[in-house]
């Protein structure tokens, strides 16, 4: 039921949001007391929008710069007092707080399969041709496991470009590098079609793998993007590395879906392990 709610809270506060700025800016007796509502509703937005337009990779957990934006909206309404006003801007101060602190944190994650020094246990997944490839069926030095929700994610998205600008550098190492996501197929044809690195784009099947794995996102899916074909359920964002013996050696298991490893950070654990 949680994680329905997050779905719905999602797709929600952005549109909310988009609303509240368009018929703020469309009042034709626009009084001081509205730039309170225009400021935090505009800075809800601009976020949201600028994930999509310019995508980043990772952010930091309490995005000051918006978070301010829309708390001196909050005061503005304060001084300003209109109790219409003041409702509307603390209830999009507190859909911010809420998406800080409750949409963006994954609590209590299981780790118990990533500990380094264990053996990562073996799961199928399928390549591009749907053909069935197991994960201790690659022969690099190293592999690197990255499991990303989908195409729909531009977090994940511009973290994988991050990573394709470094692909030269994973070859020198003799990388097999692994992107696994529970999207349709046709969803990661076109990522490795954009892309054309050697990388291997896999599919998550069902969840199998991220069911057996304990990194399963049930109804992680923001609530409408079904509609674009996605699957309701994904995966928690998850970047593992092992040695040519499938030993773990590196598990980012992030707490929160906005803050992600970066490839320098793969780079230095592969350049600084003796095995």
């Amino acid at each position: 039921m949680k994680n329905i709610l997050k779905s719905i809270f999602i797709s929600t506060l952005p549109v909310v949001a988009l609303i509240l700025f368009i018929k703020t800016i469309s009042n034709t007796s626009f009084h001081l007391n509205d730039v309170g509502i225009l400021l935090s509703s505009l800075s809800i937005v601009l976020f949201f929008a600028m994930l999509f337009i310019k995508p980043v990779a990772r952010t930091n957990k309490t995005l000051g710069f918006y978070s301010t934006a829309i708390l001196i909206g909050l005061v503005l309404n304060l001084i300003n007092f209109s109790f219409d006003n003041l409702f509307i801007s603390v209830g999009l101060a507190l859909g911010w707080l809420a998406y800080l602190t409750w949409y963006s944190s994954f609590n209590n994650r299981n780790t118990s399969f990533f500990k380094v020094g264990k053996k990562l246990p073996e799961f199928t997944l399928e390549n591009l041709q749907k053909e069935k490839v197991t994960a201790n069926s690659f022969q690099g030095h190293f592999k690197i496991f990255l499991f990303y929700r989908g195409n729909w994610c531009p977090l994940c998205m511009a973290q994988i470009q991050e990573i394709v600008q470094q692909y030269k550098e994973l070859e020198k190492r003799k990388v097999d590098m692994l992107l696994v996501s529970s999207q349709p197929h046709k969803f990661t044809k076109k990522l490795a079609e954009k892309h054309q690195v050697p990388f291997h784009f896999l599919t998550d099947v069902k969840n199998k793998a991220a069911k057996q794995l304990g990194i399963l996102h049930k109804n992680g899916l923001p609530a409408g993007f079904q509609i674009f074909g996605y699957n309701s359920d994904v995966v928690l964002p998850t970047v593992i590395i092992t040695d040519s013996n499938d030993t773990i050696i590196f598990a980012d298991l992030t707490d929160n879906y906005r803050v992600r490893p970066e490839p320098e950070t793969f780079l230095k654990i592969l350049d600084n392990y003796k095995q």
